[in-house]
Formats: C-alpha cells, structure tokens, sequence
C-alpha cells in the first residue's frame, strides 16, 4: 500500500487553519434575512408609533421655521428623536408635551437603538458566547468517542454506539468536509473539520481523553497514518479501524489498532452467506443493527453465573472473555464462569437498554 510522503503530510496552509476549528451543535435560528426583515418592521413600527403620539398631541410642539406641527412635521420630528440627530427646530414646548417625551418617547429612542444596534452587538457577543460554550464543552469531554470520518461507515457505527445508551454529546465526528460536520452538528453531534492525520486536529478532538476511537475515513492509508497517531497521543483508548482492502487490515494492527473491519470484504462474506442461506443472512444483519431484533451484548458475569457453565446462564452465550482471550461457549479450556468473565450474549432487543462498557481494549482473539 501506497503511503503519501512525510512532507505532503506535513504541509500546513491558511485554509487548514481557517478551517480546522471545532463547531458544537446549536440550536435551528431562524435565517438572518429574516432576522434583519423582522428588525426592521420593528423599527418602523417605532417610529410611526412615535409621530402619532407627537401628531397627537401637536399642539404642545412649535416648529421654529413655521410655526404648526402637522403630520409631516411629526415624523420628521420623530426621525431626528430616535436617531438622536436632534436638530431642535421642532421642540416641545407644553409640559404634557415634554412629560410624553421623558416618559414615553425617550423609552421609544432607546428601543429603537436597541433594534439597530442588536445585529451588530450580536456579532460581537457571538465569538466570546461560542468560546464560552467550547472551553465549558472541553472541560466536561471525558471518556467520549471519536468517530474520524462521518461517511456511510462512520455514521452507521455512531449510530449503533449511541443506540446501546451513549449519549450524543459524548461523540465528536472529525472529517475534512465542513458539509460533513454541519450534518453531524445538525444530528447532535460536535465536530471538529480538519485533516485527522495531524495530531493538532485530533487534539482538538481531545482524542487524549477518549474511551474509543472509531477510525473510518475514504481511504485506507488515511487509516492507517489516523491509527498511528491516535495511538500515540492515546494509548489505552479502544481503536476499531475499517478497511476496504483486506491486505491492510494487518498493517491497521501493527499501528495500533484494537480491532480491523474490512468493509468489503465483510459485506461479501454477508452475500455469501445470503446465497447459502437467505434467513441466515437475514439473521446476521438483524445482529449487526443494534436496538432492533436481536443484538449482540457484552456484559460482565453477575455473582449468580459464577460457577456456572455458559450453558447454564438465562442468556444465549456466544462467547467468554478471560483476559486477553476470546473462548467460544464450548471450549473445553472454559470450565465454570468466574466474576472476572465478560460475556457475549445473544438477547433480544429492548428500547433503551445499555452496555456496559469494558474498560480495556477487546482482545483480537
């Protein structure tokens, strides 16, 4: 396999770093042409409110060019007032007069302001709101999961991961395509652009503090220059890898990847399988899709199965985790279950239901 060189990886331009920032879901705003046709319609709403009531009570103002205020006069007037030009050529001169222009036209001038100037102050309070909200976001981020690469693969293993209980806001997707990561802000996920074989990027993932890292990009050099340096920047974290060549999964486990998928050829053996035995292959994707039909679980051993023999459990026992190894349900080396076994089971779907993690890395059998 064919690996770009060391100096193409290194190469660092001004748009990486425009781009390699990190977005955190929000909330849907309403678009900002409406926002600023909305504001506007508030405006004058503001300003003809303000020349009726001085229309209205015209007689308590003078014009000093020509003496009676009509409507006119009054919208001129209330023009000057809001934008606080005040030329005072029209000047209340009654004391209900004045009294209406401390009591209710001067709230109205500062309203207006407010209108004009809201756009503007919402563009300066934006960048030290989103710094809040990322600083407070890095300081809660621990033993999340980082899904590098937010394509069909990727979306699909965050998708099951979440369906056993893990929480949205525990995922950061890193892809390249701002596109991509407006998707994944959109479902509830954080996001950092940028290219994941530089550690800086992935850093801002805060891939140092992740639990497991899902390493699913386009290509499978990308994977593996991915794997390397998550697993120099983390080493216990669980790295799952997938491949489209089987002749790379070998390379993906020298680089420090915990477990291989190879996507071709996983789906060509489900194909296969389908051909043979087209409710057996119904059955295997039913297993693959968490939260729906049945699932695979692994589980620690309660204290009412030690002892006890994997057939002998209420669960349909695939497997026995025993440190470092993977023992099918009959292996005579298996003997009784103890407290320190981790099941894999076959059970039956329930919403809502959670996995409990295991805090090591699952051994490659």
């Amino acid at each position: 396999m064919k690996l770009p060189g060391h100096d193409a990886i290194a190469r660092q331009t001004g748009d990486d770093l425009v781009t390699r920032r990190v977005k955190l879901p929000r909330r849907v705003v309403e678009r900002p042409l409406r926002q600023v046709a909305k504001r506007l319609l508030m405006a004058l709403a503001v300003l003809v409110a303000t020349a009726l009531i001085v229309y209205a009570d015209r007689a308590g103002y003078r014009d000093n060019s020509d003496g009676p205020v009509d409507l006119l006069d009054a919208f001129y007037y209330a023009t000057v007032t809001l934008s606080t030009t005040g030329y005072g050529d029209i000047t209340p001169v009654s004391d209900g007069a004045r009294l209406i222009n401390i009591l209710v036209i001067t709230p109205l001038r500062v309203l207006f302001l407010i209108i004009l100037v809201g756009t503007t102050l919402e563009v300066l309070t934006e960048r030290t709101r989103e710094e809040w909200r990322l600083n407070r976001w890095r300081s809660a981020l621990r033993d999340h999961t980082v899904v590098i690469g937010f394509g069909t693969k990727g979306r699909s293993a965050v998708q099951t991961v979440c369906a056993t209980g893990l929480r949205k806001e525990q995922v950061v997707v890193v892809d390249p395509s701002s596109k991509v990561i407006d998707a994944a802000t959109a479902e509830g996920y954080a996001g950092v652009m940028g290219d994941a074989t530089r550690s800086e990027v992935l850093t801002r993932a805060e891939v140092h503090k992740a639990r497991q890292i899902i390493v699913a990009p386009q290509r499978d050099d990308t994977a593996v220059l991915v794997t390397l340096t998550a697993r120099q920047l983390n080493r216990s974290a669980k790295i799952v890898a997938a491949v489209r060549e089987e002749e790379n999964a070998p390379l993906l486990k020298q680089s420090g990847a915990d477990a291989v998928i190879t996507s071709s050829g996983a789906a060509g053996r489900l194909l296969g399988l389908s051909v043979l035995s087209p409710a057996a292959g119904m059955v295997m994707e039913d297993l693959i899709q968490q939260g729906s039909g049945l699932d695979l679980v692994e589980r620690p051993v309660v204290r009412a199965e030690a002892g006890k023999s994997p057939r002998e459990t209420d669960d349909l026992v695939v497997s026995v985790v025993r440190g470092h190894r993977v023992l099918g349900y009959d292996d005579p080396s298996l003997g009784t279950l103890q407290l320190t076994d981790r099941l894999i089971t076959i059970v039956r779907a329930t919403p809502g239901a959670r996995v409990t993690p295991h805090p090591r890395p699952l051994p490659g059998g």
